[in-house]
């Protein structure tokens, strides 16, 4: 009882952890780049002037879309990292959030 009270106090410091942790993704060969915490939280998006053409503003939201998208799942896959290094890779199941 006293390993899995442990195991959640660990759990909580590291979700705390990784809202400060970052990752990036971009598309379009780096025209867009998103910055997504741990969170789960887009905190930047950067596009080029280059990407952005007034008669095409399709291509640029497929490009925000996809860098977002690659964001959000670097930044779950950086948090069940943390994850799996507290609980010793006991499968536990998907917490929304994580």
């Amino acid at each position: 009882m006293q390993q899995i009270q442990k195991m959640q106090k660990d759990m909580e410091a590291m979700q705390e952890e990784v809202k400060d942790k970052t990752v990036e993704a971009q598309s379009g060969g780096g025209v867009v780049r998103a910055t997504v915490n741990g969170g789960m939280e887009l905190v930047e998006l950067e596009i080029n002037p280059e990407a952005v053409d007034p008669e095409d503003t399709e291509m640029l939201r497929d490009l925000i879309i996809a860098a977002v998208n690659e964001g959000l799942r670097s930044a779950q896959d950086m948090v069940q990292e943390e994850m799996q290094k507290i609980t010793g890779g006991l499968n536990l199941p998907n917490i929304p959030g994580l």
